[in-house]
Parts: C-alpha cells; sequence; structure tokens
C-alpha cells in the first residue's frame, strides 16, 4: 500500500514535466522562425491576429 501512495505523490512531477517539455517542443518550430528576419514578421503578425481572433471568440463566447 505505501509503494500506491508513494506512485500517486509522484505522478503531479510527471505530469508538470510531460507538459514542460510538450511545451517546449511544440515552441521549439516558432523559436526557429525568429531567426529568419522576414519570416519574424510573418510571426509577429501571426501571432497578434491569433491572440486577436481568441480574445474575439472568448469575449463572444462570454457574452460580454
Amino acid at each position: 500500500m505505501n509503494n500506491f501512495w508513494n506512485n500517486i505523490f509522484r505522478y503531479p512531477r510527471f505530469f508538470i514535466s510531460s507538459v514542460t517539455g510538450l511545451i517546449l517542443v511544440i515552441l521549439t518550430p516558432f523559436k526557429n522562425l525568429f531567426k529568419i528576419p522576414k519570416l519574424r514578421i510573418f510571426l509577429i503578425v501571426f501571432l497578434i491576429l491569433f491572440f486577436t481572433g481568441l480574445y474575439l471568440v472568448l469575449r463572444s463566447m462570454v457574452g460580454l
């Protein structure tokens, strides 16, 4: 029974490290785009449009 609770208490650390690794893997291609000046502008414009669209959609869903 002690082994069971030991595994349960270790799960949050595993979850956090797995999510951190996933985020790093997803963001690596965007980091590489920042090295090219032409693509840097495109990426910044895309991120601004993405977050603006996300904000507008969430605002509409909430009803504000």
